[in-house]
């Protein structure tokens, strides 16, 4: 019997939740992403101190600029080790203004450009606020692809199939963190609320012919992953994908097109907006989420400026 990782494979695109060069060569995901946590963790790691260096002394004091250019660094790197697509995350504390959103992205592709690596290989990450979906929509209509994270809510991902976003990525565990925080309840299996959101919204994009690639992340177990074999994608952490990696149970799919899904309905900016609001998980963990980001993002600035 072939590993559990070796079965999801057979029709899930497995990404490496990490900056860690050494887990990625060790367990050959097909893509991989990182965001400013990830990238903080990477700065601590051996493999990384020469390039943090070279980073800081190039960019001559300009913090931002240094941060940019290691974002960049370890995506190439990671890139060399894969045969996908490197994830990068434009600055969280920009998520409500689309023109600065749309002037970083620009400024990511160029470096990446620079770096010798085609805008065919990135997906440039973007939270999914109203602005940051705006700004994808428009990024899109150039032939610069996106993954719209920190997605939370139905609302949402409606919002980004309309835009024709390239890829999402539903937060199956930081769900599953509240409704749990909310109610005391323990849930497993097809009970839990962040495998529930991303069936419906896998069912939902199947059912109306959406293109928008569904890429499950955040999981804080095994079973959470078990439970959405056969999502376009999922993105798991080093330490799972090793248990993954060690489990040879059987593996059955789960997911698959053919499921009934709600019909489809396009959102005006005020629906969006009502709908995330009466969401209060998705209100509540989407704000959480772009301040999390903002503050690793301001640890790493920090860092650079030493």
């Amino acid at each position: 019997m072939t590993s559990k990782l070796e079965q999801l494979k057979q029709f899930t695109t497995v990404v490496a939740d990490t900056g860690d060069l050494e887990a990625i060569i060790r367990l050959k995901p097909e893509d991989a992403t990182t965001n400013p946590s990830l990238l903080l963790k990477a700065s601590g790691l051996e493999g990384y101190a020469e390039m943090l260096g070279k980073v800081k002394s190039d960019a001559k004091g300009n913090v931002q600029a240094a941060c940019d250019q290691f974002s960049v660094s370890v995506g190439s790197g990671l890139l060399k080790e894969i045969p996908g697509r490197i994830s990068t995350e434009v600055d969280a504390r920009l998520s409500f203004d689309e023109p600065a959103l749309l002037k970083k992205a620009h400024h990511l592709i160029e470096l990446y450009d620079k770096a010798g690596v085609g805008r065919d290989r990135v997906l440039i990450k973007l939270a999914s606020t109203w602005e940051g979906i705006r700004a994808a929509e428009k990024l899109e209509k150039e032939g610069i692809q996106t993954n719209l994270t920190l997605l939370f809510s139905f609302a949402q991902a409606q919002a980004c199939a309309d835009a024709g976003v390239f890829l999402i990525s539903p937060f199956v565990g930081r769900i599953y963190d509240w409704y749990k925080k909310s109610t005391g309840k323990e849930y497993t299996g097809a009970d839990d609320p962040g495998v529930q959101s991303v069936a419906r919204i896998y069912d939902y994009y199947k059912t109306n012919g959406y293109k928008t690639v569904v890429m499950g992340a955040s999981f804080r177990n095994i079973n959470q992953i078990e439970q959405l074999a056969g999502c376009d994608r999922l993105t798991i952490s080093p330490e799972l994908l090793q248990k993954l990696s060690e489990d040879e149970g059987e593996l059955p799919r789960v997911l698959k097109p053919g499921n009934a899904g709600e019909a489809k309905q396009q959102l005006t900016e005020s629906q969006f907006r009502w709908a995330l609001n009466e969401d209060a998980m998705s209100t509540e963990k989407l704000a959480e989420g772009i301040r999390q980001f903002a503050r690793d993002q301001e640890k790493l600035e920090a860092l650079m400026a030493q």
